[in-house]
């Protein structure tokens, strides 16, 4: 059996990857928001159980197993942010912190129930890919507003959930995801960005950038 905890790091290892490229101990300490000798332990457990392959001062990274369990973990918990949403209508804010108590103790039949209830949805309510019941996962090849060009028209895709006040701020500027967004201006020095939605423009941080992912289509 495979505990909560372990769960909770399995996915924290799987975001960690896909954001950053390499997972080391400080970044998945940061997400988890333990101590970096905390997560040096569980490096060690997890690769005993053989859930990672742990390279030392090169990061850690999934097994076929342990990424099995990550996105299983990760489709319970997108899949009731979009049924908290969708179905009680709570606000896209507050979905994740309720998803993350409930992502371990829903049963395979309550997932298949909550799936066919929603019609087999996709995305989460901040855009995020929903894995599969085969364990896929469509990762898409989008990249952060930060990055873009001035001047590029974008869509987008997806938004971090990690932060309640930056989603509300994105939700007041209309940054919601399959919303095109124009990058007019960028600051010099890491100055802030000039974009346009829905016609209006708005200057924001590129920290409050980086947490908007965008496709080129």
């Amino acid at each position: 059996m495979v505990s909560q905890t372990i769960e909770d790091y399995l996915k924290a290892i799987y975001k960690v990857g896909k954001s950053e490229g390499k997972v080391t101990t400080s970044a998945t300490a940061d997400r988890m928001k333990v101590s970096a000798a905390s997560v040096t332990n569980m490096f060690t457990k997890l690769a005993n159980m053989k859930l990672i392959r742990h390279t030392p001062y090169q990061g850690v990274e999934l097994t076929e197993a342990g990424e099995r369990v990550a996105l299983e973990v990760i489709r319970h918990h997108r899949l009731m942010e979009l049924y908290l949403s969708q179905i009680l209508g709570m606000s896209w804010d507050k979905v994740d912190a309720e998803a993350e108590r409930l992502e371990h103790v829903i049963s395979d039949e309550f997932e298949d129930r909550i799936a066919d209830a929603l019609g087999q949805p996709t995305r989460d309510p901040h855009g995020a890919p929903i894995p599969g019941k085969d364990g896929t996962i469509d990762e898409g090849d989008d990249e952060k507003l930060s990055n873009v060009e001035v001047g590029q028209s974008v869509v987008v895709r997806r938004v971090s959930d990690r932060d309640p006040d930056i989603l509300r701020y994105l939700e007041s500027l209309g940054l919601l995801p399959d919303r095109r967004v124009i990058l007019k201006e960028r600051g010099v020095f890491h100055g802030p960005l000039v974009i346009t939605v829905a016609e209006k423009d708005h200057a924001i941080s590129e920290n409050v950038a980086s947490n908007v992912w965008v496709s080129r289509q």
